[in-house]
């Protein structure tokens, strides 16, 4: 059986409270996908109430999957998340390919995916431009990425300040704009009993809108990277779980039910698709607050950004501490932040940021994802049965038809991402595989 390695991470540099635990969590996961994916779910679905039944389907999800994480987090509190999870229940290799995992796709596609929302609300507010450079999304994702890694590498405490501060100024802003664009808006209820010209919703056009839906609500874990730079995860790491992903299912569906107080479903789902909030805010309150709304949901976004390119290298750091990756990567700054994880990250990024686009990233994250949260989940109920002594300060409720909910429906929209989308899917499958070959050389050179 692998050791857990270090339990807990050096009582210096757990500094990170409830709320700020809280902040990562939401500010994770508000970022582009709600101001996206609705578009895609409208072209692909056709239906509102089929969407909205989606958005609330992934919420209980995701709380489901943050129950499970909650225990696991409190029982093992340090930093990493799902590596330190399979590593104990499944072995080196298996941790090794989730940690791999988190750095090809989890964070690093789900990262760029994120900047390229953000670069595509930012050219909303920049001048026309005949440069071909300057009405790409790409410098500007770039731009942001590196930007947001100088800011983690200062250090968790100034890192934390920061996240604390935007995902404040986001989630208020967030609000305030959906109770002024459905009070004051000029939209119409009778929206809802729209479709557009479909036919009847397909099963695998569902679970292709539930990789989008999930991809929303992917931060929903963020907090069990940080475990063990919480001062008492034992007690506020499930509060921050559970209470984030409460509140953030309830954002969900009050942002959606403004897309479609705003438009039918049919002009949800015109090109452009992706830009779906701003057409929206366009719709209800006039062109001029849809350009100031477009800088709100920058703000939005790079907060998730940040948030995820904080959490992310607390995985290579915890791999490098057991002996699953280079030193170097363990090594943090005098402040407790790990420079060389996160520097490694964001050059990653950089070259999804040129070879992708915002779709595909979705997808091949979205499946990755959906098989790693599963496994992670399933070493829940591993570790229940093997270390039944353990202590476990929060028990996952309904046990174990919570966990083996959430099992089935992630491998069930994995099987559909496969079928619906064959061509992401097996990139993404691809490129887990890839770090099989990458632990055994990392294993020769280490005997």
């Amino acid at each position: 059986m692998p050791a857990d390695g270090p339990v807990r991470t050096a009582p210096s540099l757990q500094k990170v409270g409830l709320f700020t635990a809280a902040c990562v969590l939401v500010s994770n996961a508000v970022g582009s996908g709600i101001f996206t994916t609705t578009g895609f779910l409208a072209r692909d679905l056709g239906d509102p109430a089929w969407i909205l039944l989606l958005w609330a389907g992934g919420g209980a999800l995701a709380l489901a999957g943050a129950m499970s994480y909650a225990e696991l987090g409190a029982s093992m509190p340090r930093v990493g998340g799902e590596y330190v999870y399979l590593r104990r229940a499944f072995g080196p290799l298996v941790g090794f390919l989730s940690g791999w995992t988190s750095f090809t796709i989890g964070f690093g596609a789900a990262i760029a995916a994120a900047a390229v929302g953000f670069a595509h609300y930012l050219l909303v507010l920049l001048p026309e431009s005949g440069s071909v450079v300057l009405r790409s999304p790409v410098p500007f994702a770039i731009a942001l990425v590196w930007l947001l890694t100088g800011v983690h590498a200062l250090g968790v405490e100034r890192g934390g300040s920061f996240q604390r501060l935007v995902t404040i100024g986001k989630i208020g802003a967030l609000a305030v704009l959906v109770a002024v664009a459905l009070a004051l808006g000029d939209g119409d209820w009778s929206h809802f009993g729209s479709r557009a010209a479909k036919g009847p919703t397909r099963v695998g056009s569902a679970a292709i809108g539930l990789v989008f839906v999930l991809y929303s609500f992917s931060g929903w874990n963020a907090a069990a990277y940080i475990a063990g730079e919480i001062r008492r995860p034992e007690r506020d790491l499930p509060r921050a779980m559970i209470g984030g992903t409460l509140f953030i299912t309830l954002l969900y569906l009050a942002v959606n039910v403004m897309y479609f107080y705003a438009l039918p479903v049919s002009d949800l789902a015109a090109e452009p698709v992706l830009p779906v909030a701003e057409k929206a805010v366009s719709a209800l309150l006039g062109p001029a607050a849809a350009t100031a709304v477009s800088a709100v949901l920058c703000l939005s976004i790079a907060g998730a950004v940040s948030s995820m390119i904080w959490a992310g290298p607390r995985v290579y750091q915890a791999m490098a501490q057991d002996g699953a990756a280079p030193r170097i990567l363990a090594r943090t700054s005098e402040s407790g932040a790990p420079v060389h994880a996160t520097v490694l990250q964001s050059a990653w990024i950089t070259l999804l940021l040129l070879s992708g686009t915002f779709e595909q990233l979705v997808i091949y994250s979205g499946f990755a994802l959906a098989l790693f949260s599963a496994a992670a989940v399933a070493s829940l109920i591993v570790l229940r049965r093997r270390e039944p002594e353990r202590a476990r300060p929060f028990r996952v409720p309904a046990y174990p038809w919570v966990p083996l909910a959430f099992i089935a429906a992630s491998l069930w929209i994995a099987g559909y991402a496969l079928v619906e989308r064959p061509l992401e899917s097996l990139l993404s499958a691809a490129t887990v595989l890839a770090g099989i070959p990458v632990w055994w050389i990392w294993r020769g050179r280490k005997r």
